[in-house]
């Protein structure tokens, strides 16, 4: 029982795409605070590597308001 991954392309393309953009808005955004809850360093990292879940987390719990 094979799986065809190329009929599951056309669904991966706008996750993925969107996926990029809230990765690069958070760091946009991250870079343009003067200050976050925790080191800036660590949100850097967190932002990119922990897919979905980082950049949720950084605007939900990482700006200072």
């Amino acid at each position: 029982m094979a799986v065809n991954f190329q009929q599951f392309i056309p669904l991966l393309i706008p996750i993925l795409i969107l996926q990029l953009i809230l990765v690069v808005a958070a760091l946009v955004d991250l870079y343009k605070q003067p200050a976050t809850r925790g080191p800036k360093w660590v949100w850097a990292l967190v932002i990119p590597f922990i897919q979905v879940i980082g950049p949720v987390l950084y605007f939900a719990v990482g700006r200072k308001e």
